[in-house]
């Protein structure tokens, strides 16, 4: 049996976030990864120099093409930078009748660059969320999504309260920006879960871990997991992808997407680079 995920995201020229991050998840955990460009970004470790957003018409045709001859056992959305393309998605997300769709709500990229106009906020929250079978906001996210300032853990739970009122399932309030050691929040409206996965691995390259946090719960639900499972184990995914990372630019290099397949002593030779 094929596995099939669709990411319906940005591109980011780098390569280690947007849909060039959401594709090798994919490919690393034994799903076929098909794609909708949103937004052509020019990026690199250091930070964002230039969006175009793809026109509603083109992205349309794209989810039609992939949908309708290919499918999709899961869905990932990631950059959604206006209200009309976060509209034209959820219409084909409802059209084709897809369950299992994990939105990561993008707001800004590593380097602080803002990715999500401040018009599309009030239509991620009405039009997607209420499609979506997981969210997985972090900690400034959750704070957009919910209005409010999150500082305690009780603040945590309430924001994941405020943001499952817009209707997704299961909220992931993730702990990267909590100090300590990273403790994510599931929550699926009755309940919370504490997912942790070890102490916090201390390295600068972290550019494209949201995008491969949601990428890879994706790619478990394609598996057929429940969502327990799938963010149990993209959370073990992310953590060694983190702490088998590498330096390729001079600013916040990648996750190692394919930790468990290349060779042990392939890490050294591309550092630097």
């Amino acid at each position: 049996m094929i596995y099939k995920a669709l990411t319906i995201a940005g591109s980011d020229s780098g390569g280690g976030a947007g849909i060039q991050a959401d594709l090798k998840t994919f490919a690393a955990l034994g799903v076929y990864g098909s794609s909708v460009v949103t937004a052509i970004t020019a990026q690199n470790t250091l930070g964002v120099t230039a969006v175009h957003e793809i026109p509603t018409d083109i992205i349309a045709a794209q989810l039609d093409a992939v949908l309708s001859d290919i499918g999709a056992d899961a869905v990932k959305t990631g950059m959604l930078s206006s209200a009309p393309i976060i509209a034209t998605v959820a219409e084909a997300v409802r059209r084709y009748g897809l369950t299992r769709l994990v939105v990561e709500p993008v707001v800004v990229a590593k380097s602080g660059d803002r990715l999500l106009r401040e018009d599309a906020v009030a239509a991620l929250r009405t039009e997607l969320l209420p499609l979506a079978l997981v969210v997985t906001p972090n900690i400034p996210e959750a704070e957009t999504l919910a209005g409010m300032a999150i500082i305690t853990e009780e603040d945590r739970r309430e924001a994941a309260r405020r943001i499952a009122a817009f209707g997704p399932r299961n909220v992931v309030v993730k702990g990267g920006h909590v100090e300590g050691d990273p403790v994510d929040l599931l929550y699926d409206g009755s309940s919370f879960v504490a997912i942790k996965s070890g102490p916090r691995i201390d390295t600068p390259n972290t550019h494209g871990t949201g995008c491969t946090f949601a990428s890879a719960i994706t790619a478990g639900l394609a598996r057929g997991y429940d969502v327990e499972r799938a963010v149990r184990e993209a959370k073990a995914y992310l953590t060694e992808a983190l702490r088998a990372s590498y330096s390729v630019g001079a600013g916040h290099s990648p996750v190692h997407h394919y930790h468990a397949w290349w060779a042990a002593n392939t890490t050294p030779a591309l550092a630097g680079r």
